[in-house]
């Protein structure tokens, strides 16, 4: 059996602009990496992220090193054991999952042995700025049952209210990127108890959330950037209530079934996120975040285009993916 591997990079323009503590940008930069065998072609998208040291060049360079593994046969199990996690794996992954339902003729959810999926709710972004801003685009998509809030400023008291004044109905879920501190972690609880938030995302920057653990958590705090594998899932127990589990920082969906099914013994609420990326980034995702406590994935929401074809949104529900996209 011939197998080869292609990866290629691709640029989709986001609508307007996507902002976070850490920065903003107007463009989703994806790598995607294809691998064919017998005629059958399995395809896998990532999103590098500078917050863990990844380039497009470096991922790019993952890939391609490990091309003669994969060449000679190199399964998704031995992909887990022999890279790295992170995007470059994912992708990776990602493709195999991929050629292996196309191969056997089968779904992907049927090899991973999951009831046929569901559509799933899933948050809606809404980006870091001024509050009269964030306000004004909490309003615009007032409808959708889940916002998930961009925070992390010297101000952010000022954004949740006004937030939450432009969508008194809407779920909310926080997100500080790491922008808290342990001597404003009370207060920032305290106001986000009386906004009926939900979760609250990532609050201290990772290494340094130890606060987490000798102070009452009124509202459910969620580890982002804190956890990346299933190995790091027990030592976050007394921090942390849930997860956010993307398969850009598991190194695919290999690894994030894992630690889906290690959180829940661990009795840890997950959250299925995402990088903003296209549909074919989130596909596998949605397989993943069936029965998860929260869905982030949003991502192709966020583009002025996204590729074709790509997943069905329909108010606040992602549907699962067709054969003709993914898996």
């Amino acid at each position: 059996m011939t197998i080869s591997l292609h990866c290629a990079v691709e640029h989709f323009p986001i609508a307007g602009q996507f902002t976070i503590s850490r920065g903003s940008k107007t463009v989703a930069s994806v790598v995607t990496c294809t691998i064919e065998a017998n005629g059958k072609k399995g395809i896998g998208e990532c999103v590098p992220y500078a917050r863990y040291g990844e380039t497009i060049e470096g991922v790019m360079a993952h890939i391609e090193a490990a091309r003669v593994s994969i060449e000679r046969g190199m399964d998704r199990h031995g992909l887990r054991e022999t890279m790295k996690a992170g995007a470059a794996r994912n992708a990776i992954d990602c493709a195999l999952w991929d050629l292996e339902a196309k191969a056997a003729g089968k779904p992907a959810y049927v090899i991973a042995g999951m009831d046929q999926p569901r559509p799933l709710t899933t948050a809606y972004t809404i980006s870091l700025g001024e509050p009269e801003v964030m306000a004004a685009q909490a309003a615009r998509y007032a409808h959708r049952a889940l916002l998930k809030v961009k925070v992390g400023t010297g101000d952010d008291e000022s954004r949740i209210r006004a937030v939450r004044e432009a969508a008194p109905g809407t779920g909310l879920i926080l997100d500080a990127n790491e922008g808290w501190t342990p001597d404003n972690l009370a207060h920032h609880f305290a106001v986000c108890l009386a906004a009926g938030v939900s979760l609250i995302e990532q609050p201290l920057p990772a290494g340094k959330d130890e606060a987490l653990a000798a102070i009452a958590r009124p509202v459910p705090v969620c580890a982002d950037e804190s956890v990346h594998q299933t190995v790091d899932l027990a030592a976050l127990c007394n921090r942390y209530d849930a997860i956010n589990i993307k398969l850009d920082k598991a190194g695919g969906l290999t690894e994030a079934l894992l630690m889906r099914d290690t959180a829940k013994a661990l009795r840890l609420k997950t959250m299925i996120g995402c990088m903003v990326g296209t549909s074919l980034a989130m596909a596998p995702a949605v397989l993943l975040a069936q029965g998860a406590d929260f869905v982030d994935l949003d991502g192709p929401l966020l583009l002025a285009r996204d590729r074709e074809p790509g997943l069905r949104y329909e108010a606040s529900l992602v549907f699962p993916p067709t054969a003709d996209l993914w898996g």
